[in-house]
């Protein structure tokens, strides 16, 4: 199945639960984003609230259990038997994390809208601004539906196959780092910013050109591959973008913020 839908493709569908996953480092809130616009009959999908565990030495945005994102996904009306749309307006790099968490804990039907909300109203499709309360869902979550690395098994990958560093080229190389305590990258890390993964649109380049992008930074048939960013939120876009290219990658949940949290940890820069 194809893990990207069309605005014209959604709004052909019959019955979807479509979630509103935007959310800005620093603000504005994704509720208020939303209150000012989102697809009819999309409900407000909190990343902080919703698709993560509380932040501490597991990271920024820790894997949520299985009962805390059951009971949010529920409350958010997602079915086991119904199609998951999820969409942003950051070119789906947030989208992709609830993409990737609802395949980890096991929905078999789970799309981002390619081009978020601003390809949805370029097609002269409508929105709302009145808040969504959905029908209570029936989603079970069953961990293990997608490869996950720890701190240990990403650091080995750097050595053993292609661990990509999803964030932007200045914090890959420690020159900023505007978030975390600590700047620079995991040793052995390759630099691949997801933003290289869209075009000017914020759609996903072809999948042709997405294997080739990935082909330069050593990811091909047969080569183990895994990504992390900050948080675990981008990098699930780079998870996203290798699958499109057919190429299967883990994601480092916790990624940099975990992986700084023990200053026994290898720092590399530049």
């Amino acid at each position: 199945m194809n893990p990207l839908i069309t605005p014209a493709g959604l709004a052909a569908l019959d019955a979807a639960s479509v979630l509103d996953v935007r959310w800005r480092l620093g603000g504005p809130a994704g509720i208020d984003l939303y209150r000012e616009g989102h697809l009819p009959g999309a409900v407000f999908c909190d990343v902080d609230a919703d698709l993560a565990a509380s932040p501490g030495t597991a990271g920024r945005h820790p894997l949520p259990s299985a009962e805390h994102f059951q009971r949010a996904m529920r409350r958010l009306g997602v079915r086991d038997g119904r199609p998951v749309v999820v969409y942003d307006d950051a070119g789906s790099t947030i989208a992709a994390r609830a993409w990737w968490t609802l395949r980890y804990f096991g929905h078999q039907d789970v799309r981002v809208l390619d081009g978020g909300l601003a390809a949805w109203t370029e097609a002269g499709l409508p929105t709302d601004k009145e808040p969504v309360a959905a029908a209570p869902g029936d989603f079970t979550a069953r961990p293990g539906g997608m490869p996950m690395l720890t701190a240990e098994q990403a650091a080995a990958l750097a050595g053993d196959g292609v661990l990509l560093d999803a964030r932007a080229g200045e914090r890959y190389r420690g020159e900023v780092e505007p978030v975390d305590p600590v700047a620079g990258h995991i040793p052995g890390a390759v630099s691949a910013p997801t933003t290289d993964n869209v075009g000017p649109d914020g759609r996903f380049l072809p999948p042709d050109e997405l294997r080739a992008r990935f082909a330069g930074l050593g990811v091909r048939d047969g080569v183990a591959a895994g990504a992390y960013c900050g948080s675990g939120v981008t990098a699930a876009h780079q998870v996203l973008a290798l699958e499109l290219a057919g190429l299967p990658a883990a994601l480092y949940v916790g990624s940099w913020s975990h992986w700084v949290a023990d200053p026994g940890r290898p720092v590399a820069t530049g």
